[in-house]
């Protein structure tokens, strides 16, 4: 029997911080992740004694800080001129997780091209290089969320990088969503990158080129620097246990690899979030315990 802790986005109950918090712990979670590149959790927006005040929060609920989200939106790493604002940014977000007790940040960088020769996968392996090194100076990981590109697409990437500082966030309902690659492989393709998963679940509708779906900078599709994907007619997000991922092969693959970080609960779609996450902790506890 595998056996995971079951974390929870507290953004995805679209309530208070502070009654999200205790909603997680509630519904029986042992963690949280939440957003942190906007709004009150940003490192800018959040003064000492109010991270004191979220610790804390955290710590009194008898909950765990498994990840922050540092996603920035806008196509992730794919402009050059935009990158240096971002990345430093990012290390930001990286340096309060540390402050907060965790050593992961996840974000989505953009698709990257299968062509290693081209312009994009040129800037994003400058941006991710500099993060790569900064997260290893600290002991810390950024962590790459799959599905904008094929786990062997991502690999060969990250393995140009030479370090662990720059992860994967392995999302399985991503994979499945939108490239359509097998979420199993993918764990046995990304193993020695996975520092942390999203626990959701979904079906692809029809296949989309990634490029549109993610809007990057070379399609009609560019999306705003705050916008991030979370539906599209080529996919739906299901509640979990009700889409195509695998999940008892998927986590049979993630405890072969070693695996023993969190299966961190995400619901972006739906009219009752705190149900369907109920429902998914309900689930995961299922399979694993």
């Amino acid at each position: 029997m595998y056996k995971f802790p079951i974390g929870v986005i507290v953004d995805s109950f679209r309530i208070a911080i502070p009654d999200a918090v205790k909603k997680a712990a509630e519904i029986g979670a042992q963690g949280i992740q939440v957003y942190s590149s906007n709004g009150e959790m940003a490192p800018e927006n959040l003064s000492q004694s109010k991270r004191i005040e979220f610790k804390n929060l955290v710590a009194d609920n008898g909950l765990v800080i498994s990840a922050l989200c540092g996603d920035l939106g806008g196509g992730g790493f794919v402009y050059k001129d935009r990158n240096p604002q971002k990345v430093e940014k990012s290390k930001r977000i990286l340096d309060l997780a540390k402050e907060l007790g965790t050593d992961i940040v996840t974000t989505h960088i953009g698709v990257v091209p299968q062509d290693k020769n081209s312009d994009r996968y040129k800037i994003m392996q400058e941006a991710c290089f500099e993060l790569s090194r900064y997260a290893d100076s600290i002991d810390a990981h950024f962590a790459i969320e799959t599905g904008p590109e094929t786990s062997l697409t991502l690999k060969g990437f990250l393995d140009e990088l030479g370090s662990t500082g720059v992860g994967v966030n392995l999302d399985p309902a991503n994979l499945v969503m939108v490239t359509g690659d097998n979420p199993v492989n993918a764990v046995y393709n990304l193993k020695d990158y996975i520092v942390h998963t999203h626990a959701k679940d979904g079906i692809q509708n029809f296949y989309l080129d990634p490029n549109i779906v993610y809007g990057m900078p070379d399609t009609e599709n560019i999306l705003a620097e705050s916008e991030h994907v979370t539906e599209g007619d080529s996919f739906t997000e299901t509640p979990l246990g009700e889409g195509n991922v695998p999940f008892k092969e998927y986590l049979e693959a993630l405890t072969d690899i070693g695996y023993k970080g969190f299966l961190t609960i995400e619901r972006e779609a739906g009219d009752d979030p705190a149900k369907d996450i109920k429902t998914a902790v309900d689930f995961l506890k299922g399979l694993i315990y």
